[in-house]
């Protein structure tokens, strides 16, 4: 099944309390900024085959209703969308990013 087609059938996100946490503490995410992200173009995401031996992870660019750029490594349980980490991008996502824009 195509990526696109697997997050189209997502009906919600998955938290999971200490990761949440984590990124808010290392990061300064909060959930719903990830969340934004799904619903704001481009949101460009790719499968991470290197960290995908247990179950299927994909990492994600994309910004929020603020325009803050954030990278997310996700995976899909269960049509929900559980976000794993979450941070700002570096400049070379950034540009990667940028180029999607035109």
């Amino acid at each position: 099944m195509k990526m696109s087609r697997k997050l189209r059938e997502c009906t919600g996100f998955d938290w999971d309390e200490h990761n949440s946490e984590k990124i808010w503490l290392r990061h300064d995410v909060a959930p719903s900024e990830c969340e934004q992200t799904y619903f704001n173009k481009p949101f460009i995401v790719s499968y991470d085959q290197r960290h995908s031996q247990t179950e299927d992870r994909y990492f994600a660019l994309g910004h929020t209703d603020t325009r803050r750029l954030l990278f997310i490594v996700f995976t899909i349980r269960n049509s929900l969308i559980r976000v794993i980490s979450a941070r700002d991008m570096t400049r070379k996502e950034q540009r990667i990013y940028a180029s999607r824009e035109k």
